[in-house]
């Protein structure tokens, strides 16, 4: 029998085993990493993005960009297949194409002078590959930027405890940032007086909460992105990340000693059917529809243009890669493995006691699971930010972590969501801006003098702010939340046979195939699931919200079109 204790320790053995081996592997015999080589952040240093980081310090950046609330929200939804379908795709999308890409989009920028994926796809596939890329990216960073702004909105609104806490937490980053960059303090002292500001705004959070109207978080979170994305990387990015960081790795340690200690066995089926109700009501396929809803705790696109955008700028040196690149994957992935055993350990629980509370009459059973799961859970207001939450709670509650008292245990899960959907907010921003910044340089002698008006830093902040905050405004999470994961995907297999064509042309290594098969099988997946997703999904949202429902079906349709160029370009280049 399934137990959480069981699944946990699976989980466990399989990412530190192909760590130190694969991973290993990857770094010793594919990339070549050699510390005498000197990184970007050292050759163009500049005070603003390209600055140094402490391999912790990074590590906690890339980390808590590229968490935010993929690894636990799509884990959460994909509860509507069972436990073992999601569960797999975790495991397999991990060590066969996220860990591979993730790294390999971090060193091939590295050996670009940290230019973005984007920009080694146009030397190493063609002019027009890194054109269509260009475009691609920045579609899904402003559809980030609305899913992520819908999600920290929704869960401010339903609990001000954790928007509130978010805010102080904010401050507390800015403090140490501070203490490390401008007093120069060492960073084991600074790091402990962070922590302490951290759990006093973790305190402070439930003692002050903010009540605030979506719309009005919606105005706050549009003008704070700005400002993160346009000061220096260290004044608040760098600390922010790094603070950030300690949390989840607090979270995700007594999450996996609860599981382990807990022996509790699957209370959620272990599969049900092959196309339960899901994204917008229609029946959902596990595939092709599975990335849709699995994002970044499987693999990520978002993580090559975290890699190639702001972390390789970081790296003090090659072989830290390894660690903050593949590292990074597999932890993220070790989260969303903790996610699963959660409520699919305690999810039922959860459920139940819900319906008790409400007098709700409970008909959620193994036989029908795969049609009223969606339905039961929506009347119960459980949605998957609270789902998370309270299974979470119920997990930790059930071993000899009980002492830990069940509010703290709820705000510290919440704050999983919120704080890290909010650095990846920030940071996608950032992308954005330096996606667009490079964009427009083919044409900047042309442009005249509307280039410098357009790549200032603070204006090329606004413009993807702008757009993602006017999608998130309507708040159609089950739109918003797919259509961002297939452009995340899609940029996953583009990014992935970048890198391949980096390890064959420049490494010229005879280990491409570690990257081109798993590429070629994802864009087929991702490809054939936004078909499916435009088809039969949309025109229903278009009806309700012509407004947010056309905007992204046309976002949706260019990238198509753009990743057929992209993919023909490709074929042709392995060709040459």
């Amino acid at each position: 029998m399934a137990t959480t204790t069981v699944i946990i320790i699976i989980g466990f053995l399989i990412y530190m085993g192909l760590y130190w081996t694969y991973g290993k592997k990857i770094e010793r015999d594919v990339v070549r990493a050699d510390d005498k080589n000197a990184p970007p952040s050292q050759r163009l240093y500049d005070g603003v993005d390209y600055v140094p980081a402490h391999k912790a310090v990074l590590f906690g950046h890339h980390f808590s960009s590229i968490a935010g609330a993929g690894p636990l929200v799509g884990p959460a939804m994909a509860m509507v297949w069972g436990w073992l379908p999601g569960l797999l795709w975790v495991w397999f999308g991990n060590v066969l194409i996220g860990s591979v890409h993730d790294y390999l989009a971090l060193m091939a920028s590295v050996r670009y002078d940290a230019k973005s994926v984007q920009f080694v796809a146009s030397d190493l596939i063609s002019k027009r590959t890194g054109r269509s890329f260009y475009w691609i990216v920045f579609f899904l960073l402003i559809l980030v930027v609305a899913a992520f702004a819908n999600v920290i909105g929704s869960m401010f609104v339903k609990t001000p405890s954790i928007g509130s806490a978010s805010i102080f937490m904010t401050v507390a980053a800015i403090i140490l940032g501070v203490l490390i960059y401008r007093v120069k303090m060492n960073l084991p002292a600074a790091t402990i007086i962070g922590i302490i500001l951290m759990t006093i705004a973790i305190w402070m959070g439930p003692e002050f909460p903010i009540a605030l109207s979506y719309e009005t978080w919606m105005v706050i979170l549009f003008v704070y992105i700005i400002i993160a994305a346009s000061i220096p990387v260290n004044v608040l990015l760098q600390p922010r990340d790094y603070l950030n960081s300690f949390l989840l790795y607090f979270g995700i340690g007594i999450g996996f000693v609860a599981a382990m200690v807990t022996f509790k066995g699957m209370e959620f089926p272990m599969a049900t059917a092959f196309s339960p109700n899901l994204l917008g009501g229609q029946p959902t396929p596990f595939w092709p529809a599975i990335p849709l809803v699995i994002a970044c705790g499987s693999l990520s696109g978002f993580h090559s243009l975290v890699a190639s955008g702001t972390s390789s700028k970081q790296l003090s040196k090659e072989t830290d890669a390894l660690f903050v690149g593949y590292g990074a994957m597999f932890t993220e992935g070790f989260l969303s493995t903790t996610i699963i055993v959660a409520i699919g350990g305690f999810g039922f629980t959860v459920i139940k006691a819900a319906a008790a509370t409400a007098n709700y009459p409970l008909t959620l059973e193994a036989a029908n699971w795969a049609t009223v799961y969606g339905k039961t859970t929506g009347a119960l207001k459980l949605a998957p930010p609270t789902m998370i939450v309270e299974c979470f709670a119920a997990m930790v509650a059930s071993s000899f972590l009980s002492f830990i008292p069940t509010a703290i245990v709820k705000v510290i899960a919440g704050l999983w969501i919120s704080a890290f959907a909010l650095t990846t907010l920030d940071t996608t921003n950032r992308l954005a801006r330096y996606c667009l910044v490079e964009m427009l340089g083919p044409v900047q002698s042309s442009l005249g003098a509307v280039y410098s008006v357009v790549t200032n830093r603070w204006v090329a902040s606004l413009i993807p702010a702008a757009l993602g905050i006017y999608l998130a405004w309507s708040g159609q999470f089950t739109i918003l939340w797919p259509s961002f994961s297939a452009a995340n995907q899609l940029i996953a297999s583009i990014a992935l046979m970048t890198g391949a064509a980096f390890v064959a042309k420049k490494m010229q290594s005879k280990f491409a195939v570690v990257a081109v098969v798993p590429a070629w099988f994802l864009w087929f997946t991702v490809t054939c699931a936004i078909v499916w997703f435009m088809w039969v999904v949309m025109p229903g949202t278009i009806q309700k919200t012509p407004g947010t429902g056309w905007t992204v079906q046309v976002i949706m349709a260019i990238m198509l079109v753009l990743n057929i160029l992209f993919i023909v370009d490709f074929a042709k280049s392995r060709k040459g």
